[in-house]
């Protein structure tokens, strides 16, 4: 059991609500109807690109803020943008693993001098393996080697050597993940679908219950939470399947 499941007991503070819309005003909307059941909120390229750091400062008064920009480029522009990041207060930031060692410790470096200068956070910083749309004909798309589950623990022990806090990696990975990195490793998931729910866009997924589980400690949840009829309930059933049943059921009278 990791740092984070252990200290982490209420489902609501492992379930993260993907933010995943085209304004700031829908955002806001939809972080209201699920204050008290959501701990986290994703802001991601779209609603980034739309709001910028407005859409941080607003999220951050209804929960915690998790920002996923991927950011991927050389050492000194990824650590600029991960220090002006960690200023406005996230509490999760990811980069991608395969920017590399050098990337990846200037982007672990920059969150921890935004803390010394301002006293904000610590922003935790963690890698993307492999995206969840990725399989394995798209690996041989782009000449990358071995199976995705290959791909994904290269990647996570390099983010670990680097000293970030965690990796993203697909519900599928979680258990050699974790096996390969420890107990203490940030294991964010993607990629979580309902029982019988569409995949959508992405390939490698499963249940919250299988991905908590495999180890997970975070959940992101998008579509299936705000494509629903009512994403308050919606947001409810991924929280009774994160919490299991429970261990001493009562016997039937």
């Amino acid at each position: 059991m990791s740092e984070w499941q252990g200290a982490r007991t209420d489902p609501r503070d492992r379930l993260i609500v993907a933010l995943d819309v085209p304004a700031l005003d829908e955002a806001e909307a939809l972080a209201d109807r699920l204050r008290g059941v959501v701990g986290w909120f994703k802001i991601g390229s779209q609603l980034f690109t739309t709001a910028g750091p407005r859409a941080i400062a607003a999220i951050a008064q209804r929960g915690r803020v998790f920002l996923d920009m991927k950011f991927h480029d050389i050492p000194t522009t990824v650590g600029a943008a991960v220090g002006a990041a960690a200023r406005h207060g996230i509490a999760l930031c990811t980069v991608h693993a395969s920017g590399g060692t050098e990337m990846m410790r200037a982007a672990r470096e920059a969150a921890h001098r935004a803390f010394r200068d301002t006293g904000v956070g610590p922003a935790r910083i963690i890698g993307v393996t492999l995206l969840t749309s990725i399989d394995e004909r798209t690996l041989r798309e782009i000449g990358a080697a071995g199976t995705p589950t290959d791909v994904a623990l290269r990647l996570a022990h390099l983010a670990r050597a680097a000293g970030l806090d965690g990796v993203v990696v697909s519900p599928l990975e979680v258990e050699p993940v974790r096996a390969a990195c420890g107990p203490e490793f940030l294991l964010v998931c993607p990629g979580i679908r309902p029982a019988g729910g569409a995949p959508d866009d992405q390939r490698r997924v499963r249940t919250a219950s299988a991905a908590v589980r495999a180890g997970a400690d975070l959940l992101v949840v998008g579509r299936p939470i705000t494509h629903a009829p009512d994403p308050r309930r919606a947001a409810e059933e991924i929280l009774r399947e994160i919490e299991g049943p429970p261990a001493h059921p009562r016997a039937p009278t």
